[in-house]
């Protein structure tokens, strides 16, 4: 009997000192997608099954096969080695924009937070202004300056990405400014910008870096319509969007042409979400209180 009482009272104290956490499968398949996504792209920088420029002629509009495992499209390029390519494109765009929203917004919610007053209602108002403005309507404008190309696309897309980090680290850093190793930092005579550098920013990098996920969904998307558009990746580089657009006159002919891009995209876009939502619930203590 007091063998049972004291297996229950160990298991009683484990259980109040804290159990490990569970396994998510959200977090480990977006991680997994995410990573096959990333590798394809490394990979494709010193090989693929076919050079993704060469042109089969004879071979036009060929099914998978064994020299062409996911065919050829109307040009004769190999599918597969257009694809592996693409995901260069995907990457870099989403790379670089989010890098550009995430620099230029956090500094811009932290100075909004950490000033207050007119600074904060300027910085506010002109996120406000930019988000009348999205990724393809900036496009349009500046290719009308500076014409296509995978340069507009970023700086298209990672404006557009701006107001969204400004927004959420203003946010959340006005929540820290209450907190009481704030004041204890005040009371021990440091000032904003110590503070800031000090204690703000390091509690907000585990929102941020969910938020750089999710915004790189979203640039894989936004890279995707440009170029289905004719305002992102050109001739003769790989595009994921371009490809959906060269196939959408050839859907009665080779519906796998349309079919391989867009499965590109929809599973990077998922499992970017996915991680997204995994690294959410892993570093938000509180949640994961909640869902355990």
């Amino acid at each position: 009997m007091s063998g049972a009482t004291s297996r229950h009272a160990l298991a009683a104290h484990t259980s109040a000192a804290g159990t490990p956490p569970r396994r998510q499968p959200a977090l480990l398949v977006g991680a997994l997608l995410t990573g096959l996504l990333l590798a394809t792209a490394l990979l494709s920088l010193v090989w693929t099954p076919h050079p993704p420029a060469q042109q089969f002629v004879r071979a036009r509009l060929a099914p998978p096969s064994a020299n062409h495992w996911l065919g050829t499209d109307a040009y004769g390029h190999d599918v597969l080695s257009q694809l592996m390519v693409g995901a260069q494109s995907a990457v870099l765009v989403g790379v670089v924009a989010v890098a550009i929203g995430m620099v230029f917004g956090v500094l811009l919610g932290l100075l909004a937070a950490a000033r207050k007053g007119w600074v904060e209602e300027l910085i506010m108002r002109a996120a406000d202004l930019t988000f009348a403005f999205p990724a393809i309507l900036m496009a349009i404008m500046l290719r009308a300056v500076y014409g296509s190309g995978v340069v507009i696309s970023i700086v298209a897309i990672g404006i557009a990405s701006i107001p969204v980090f400004a927004r959420i680290t203003r946010a959340t850093a006005n929540a820290l400014w209450q907190r009481d190793f704030v004041t204890a930092a005040r009371a021990c005579g440091r000032g904003p910008w110590a503070i800031t550098r000090e204690h703000i920013l390091p509690n907000l990098m585990p929102i941020l870096i969910v938020q750089a996920t999710i915004q790189f969904a979203i640039a894989i998307l936004a890279e995707a319509a440009l170029s289905y558009l004719g305002l992102g990746t050109q001739y003769p580089t790989p595009s994921w969007g371009r490809m959906l657009s060269e196939a959408q006159s050839l859907l009665a002919m080779a519906p796998l042409l349309a079919l391989f891009p867009g499965l590109a995209i929809a599973l990077s876009v998922f499992g970017l979400n996915l991680l997204g939502d995994g690294l959410r619930d892993r570093l938000d203590p509180k949640l994961r209180e909640i869902r355990t």
